[in-house]
């Protein structure tokens, strides 16, 4: 359904500090630099990138957006959510751990990026 999501950033590379240490954890790659200055990450067939608005005007969070990142392990999911931690991220909402959803038991952990945009990690248990 999906081919790619797009957040924006007021600092590039603060943006790729968080990034790279969020997508390594949950085993991806750094991200790298296009030539117009956004940050792309590929992984599981997807794109994620992290851009300079383009209207020139400040980036801000989406309000009531949220990015899911699917998991392998609860445990990547844990250290998805500390690698954020100590990157410039947020912890929000309730610790990581399991949860009681309409789908079935979920394992999800909530960050903000350092520009504010809210991330999940989630594990389908």
């Amino acid at each position: 359904m999906y081919s790619h999501n797009m957040v924006g950033s007021n600092d590039i590379d603060r943006s790729k500090k968080f990034y790279d240490a969020v997508f390594t954890a949950m085993g991806g790659r750094a991200g790298m630099k296009d030539d117009k200055g956004r940050l792309i990450y590929m992984n599981n067939d997807g794109l994620f990138m992290v851009t300079p608005p383009i209207d020139g005007k400040p980036a801000t969070p989406g309000n009531g957006c949220t990015i899911g990142f699917a998991m392998d392990t609860p445990e990547q999911a844990e250290a998805w959510h500390a690698a954020g931690v100590a990157n410039g991220g947020t912890s929000i909402e309730d610790p990581p751990g399991i949860r009681q959803g309409s789908f079935g038991d979920l394992y999800l952990a909530y960050l903000r990026d350092p520009d504010g945009n809210k991330l999940c990690a989630l594990k389908r248990m």
